[in-house]
């Protein structure tokens, strides 16, 4: 099947995952390009896009009020600070879960409670998984929570949320409409499950909007002009911001700096942005070039 072809490049968190353990164990077979960790992909798709669009598959599907009521956040990644950014700005009150030191203390300096969930799923009237794990939210879980909270997923498949436990554990079922299911518990509550426990966003809304998703698809573009373009000595002298990524070998690589700078550029007479230029003093005193690029491979943005 890979015959002739010159490599792939991978949009999602999860599909990173997968090419990066896919190489450790010598089973992937051609050069492959890191989309998702583009800065112009993750810090905008990732955190802005599901900013709006979480809000609109809920709503969409609900029409339930948001303000005043305590939503839960698992995950506080980029998706999951876009997630809690929309619902704080909604009016909720938010609570994160987090396994990790750095992105908890992120959380919490940004002014949300930081608990586990088994403390949270009694409180929350809204659930949202961002985390691109497994078993985030299980039967222990589903059975503290309070009558008729609603349960999503915009961060992985539809293993985030333990819908099989659900299913099996369930009194009975009402469909609301389509993608919105009522689970009657044995205790006599009900959780609302949206999506069948896949991406709320794509199941009951359409998604990001276009603009967010030009930057994303820019990068693809640009993605597969390198593997095509890979060792094309003629190709690198013309265009030298392709020439730096070199001639691609099996691998995992991640989209050059210059290029990442470049999808960005080309996104912001959109939002009517006017970029300032740096003098050539001003470039050799920061040891860089007039046209860039402007950060390290490590700036974290």
């Amino acid at each position: 099947m890979l015959k002739g072809c010159y490599g792939v490049s991978e949009e999602t968190t999860t599909g990173v995952h997968h090419l990066y353990k896919m190489l450790r164990e010598g089973k992937l077979l051609v050069p492959s390009i890191n989309v998702n960790d583009a800065v112009t992909k993750s810090k905008f798709d990732n955190l802005y896009g599901c900013r709006e669009s979480l809000i609109d598959g809920i709503k969409r599907a609900t029409d339930v009020m948001v303000a005043g009521k305590i939503a839960v956040v698992a995950g506080f990644g980029d998706v999951g600070k876009g997630c809690a950014m929309a619902l704080h700005g909604m009016g909720a009150r938010v609570i994160i879960t987090e396994i990790d030191p750095i992105n908890a203390l992120q959380a919490a300096m940004a002014g949300y409670q930081v608990t586990t969930m088994e403390k949270a799923a009694k409180l929350g009237q809204i659930f949202v998984t961002t985390t691109g794990c497994r078993d985030i939210l299980t039967g222990e879980h589903f059975e503290a929570m309070p009558n008729d909270a609603i349960v999503c997923n915009i961060g992985h498949f539809d293993i985030e949320i333990d819908v099989a436990w659900l299913k099996a554990n369930a009194k009975a079922v009402q469909n609301i409409k389509p993608q919105v299911d009522r689970f009657e518990m044995k205790s006599g509550r009900h959780i609302i499950l949206l999506a069948e426990g896949r991406l709320v966003n794509l199941g009951c809304a359409t998604g990001h909007s276009s603009f967010v998703m030009s930057c994303s698809f820019t990068n693809q573009v640009l993605a597969q002009i390198m593997l095509y373009k890979s060792g094309d000595k003629a190709w690198g002298e013309k265009y030298v911001e392709f020439a730096k990524a070199g001639k691609l070998e099996v691998g995992v690589y991640v989209i050059p700096k210059i290029l990442d700078e470049e999808v960005a550029r080309l996104h912001l007479e959109h939002c009517n942005v006017e970029l300032s230029t740096l003098t050539k003093v001003q470039a050799d005193y920061l040891s860089l070039t007039v046209e860039g690029p402007y950060k390290s491979d490590i700036y974290r943005y």
